[in-house]
């Protein structure tokens, strides 16, 4: 699994979905900055505490939370990272700042922007990692490598297949909100 990543991408979480959920939690290591992605809900906190120890940091040096959406699968442990800017699709957050943008093409650092792509829910965002000519994305749009299909719960089902087409043509390796990455091929679904 690992070795699909490119440098500085992790895993914390891999996640899963079935009678129990959990969401994947990824980390971004880009100079200065430390990324979490979806810190939602996962089986233990020390899911998402124990692999970022392992990785070197502790939860007051994340810098940064990108959360894809607002279900609580994907947000439960945001607080865990008390000097972190949590950023959302329409802001950014800490302590009692609320620093209004749209999500779509912010940069929250040199090698890691945001990418509105609404399908699942009105407010999902992508989080597109460049490293080199690799580039890896923490996006909803796939529950896993096998989608499904069709989301049983999107709410713009149309936008989610347009937004699909639009990651494959960027994406080496897909970071999907409950399963491990993959590559994306020609039967990956669109």
């Amino acid at each position: 699994m690992e070795r699909l990543l490119p440098s500085g991408v992790h895993l914390l979480n891999e996640g899963y979905v079935g009678s129990r959920v959990a969401s994947t939690v990824g980390l971004v290591i880009d100079g200065d900055s430390v990324i979490v992605i979806d810190p939602g809900m996962v089986s233990s906190k020390s899911r998402i505490i124990d692999p970022l120890a392992g990785s070197g940091f502790t939860p007051e040096q994340v810098t940064d939370v990108v959360l894809s959406h607002h279900h609580p699968d994907h947000t439960m442990n945001a607080g865990l990272f008390p000097n972190a800017w949590v950023h959302d699709h329409w802001a950014r957050y800490r302590d009692d700042g609320w620093d209004s943008r749209p999500a779509d093409g912010h940069e929250v650092s040199p090698s890691v922007r945001l990418m509105a792509t609404p399908g699942h829910t009105p407010e999902d965002i992508s989080t597109v990692v460049t490293v080199g000519s690799a580039v890896a994305v923490f996006t909803h749009l796939w529950w896993h490598e096998d989608g499904p299909p069709e989301d049983p719960l999107a709410v713009d089902p149309p936008s989610l297949h347009r937004h699909r087409s639009g990651i494959l043509e960027i994406a080496s390796v897909i970071i999907p909100g409950h399963g491990p990455p993959f590559r994306p091929t020609a039967s990956t679904p669109r």
